[in-house]
């Protein structure tokens, strides 16, 4: 929905909402870029202005602004994650095809870590608004769309079964509707098999329902959803498989050489599974059944960046950073999830754009029965030092 689509009301909600966030410095500076957070949000203001102040936050403590120029990803994600932008359709939104039957997710999950996984996530996102940026630039309209061709042929259960799959799958969705509201134009998702309720079903609860207003389901009956592609996309934006006219140098129908289609991943590429052992430098913690342990950390200086190390003897961890505005506001860096600590050591780093108190936090809350030692290093590197200091005294719950 743009700025022109709004009713009176609407507009006027719209006005509220730009007053109140003329402080923020957004990514995209125009009108129907902050529609966007408040259609996701059923035009209530404050929920809206939350939505999108919390966004910029992570933005910021994620480097997510500088994430296509300075992040280098994985080359097993850029070699075999199935989908990259093969045109435009007819609104000049960019058009992204998802080979998503084709992919093996489960060669995938072995060969990077959950946080690289969900940082290509943002990483294509982010080449996607630079698409649309163009776009904008070249037709002199907005453009702040893009369409998906989801192809689900060759799913099979065996890949939707494998349950880091489905959790970092939720993960992805979770994130993508809380940075990345009403970035979709039309979604289709072709050649749908009877495994895909299952898929849904899983995904559905954590979709907007504006976003889950956009998805179109077709089955294998070619002549149906390419029919209905060809309304929203010109012929020469589609390759030939899809219902266009679009080949690549060598007649392939499909432009396996314009954009990546999935495949098996070689295993040379898997991680190699070594259990951790702890280094010298860290400290131990045993988190009994059912708790958490919080770490707190004063930040003094903005822009400092806290760092992590951390591995468990046995079992996985929930792990989230969060910080607490001055009164009292609970804002999450890294949500709470459960990692596995126990067969890879966790690393990472945020940076820390607010002098305030942010925490780390460990949870054992959801196992009742085992409790689990923790081995960890978790400094804080201020800007105008390299010498690191400590954690303030942490509290338990």
């Amino acid at each position: 929905m743009m700025l022109s689509q709004l009713n009176e009301l609407q507009k006027e909600t719209f006005a509220q909402l730009k007053e109140s966030i003329k402080d923020c410095k957004l990514i995209d500076s125009s009108d129907d870029y902050v529609v966007k957070w408040l259609v996701a949000r059923n035009f209530d203001v404050d929920q809206a202005e939350k939505m999108l102040r919390r966004s910029l936050e992570w933005r910021r403590a994620n480097r997510i602004d500088e994430i296509v120029e300075q992040w280098e990803p994985p080359l097993v994600l850029v070699k075999y994650y199935p989908m990259g932008i093969i045109g435009n359709d007819k609104q000049s939104c960019p058009v992204w095809i998802v080979s998503f039957g084709n992919a093996d997710w489960r060669g995938i999950l072995q060969s990077v870590s959950k946080r690289d996984y969900l940082r290509y996530i943002c990483y294509m996102a982010e080449k996607s608004f630079k698409e649309m940026r163009k776009n904008s630039l070249q037709t002199q309209k907005p453009v702040t769309y893009q369409t998906f061709i989801i192809d689900m042929d060759g799913l099979s259960m065996r890949q939707m079964s494998y349950k880091p799959f489905r959790e970092v799958g939720i993960e992805g969705i979770k994130l993508s509707e809380a940075n990345y509201p009403e970035s979709l134009r039309r979604v289709f998702i072709i050649n749908a098999p009877k495994a895909f309720t299952f898929v849904f079903s899983m995904v559905k609860p954590f979709l907007h329902q504006v976003t889950l207003d956009k998805i179109s389901v077709f089955g294998f009956d070619k002549n149906e959803w390419s029919a209905a592609l060809l309304k929203e996309i010109d012929a020469d934006q589609l390759p030939v498989y899809y219902g266009g006219t679009m080949t690549d140098s060598n007649g392939d129908p499909k432009c396996s050489s314009k954009i990546c289609l999935g495949g098996e991943v070689p295993p040379s590429y898997y991680m190699e599974v070594v259990k951790p052992t702890p280094k010298e430098y860290m400290t131990s913690l045993t988190l009994s059944s059912g708790s958490k342990k919080k770490l707190e950390y004063k930040i003094i200086q903005t822009n400092s960046v806290l760092r992590w190390e951390f591995m468990t003897e046995e079992g996985d961890i929930g792990f989230g950073i969060h910080y607490v505005e001055r009164n009292g506001e609970r804002v999450d860096l890294v949500n709470n999830e459960r990692v596995e600590s126990n067969l890879i050591m966790e690393e990472g780093e945020v940076a820390c754009t607010r002098p305030v108190l942010y925490v780390v936090e460990f949870d054992n809350s959801y196992s009742f029965l085992r409790s689990k030692k923790i081995w960890y290093r978790i400094i804080v590197d201020l800007p105008s030092s390299n010498v690191p200091y400590e954690e303030f005294d942490p509290k338990e719950e």
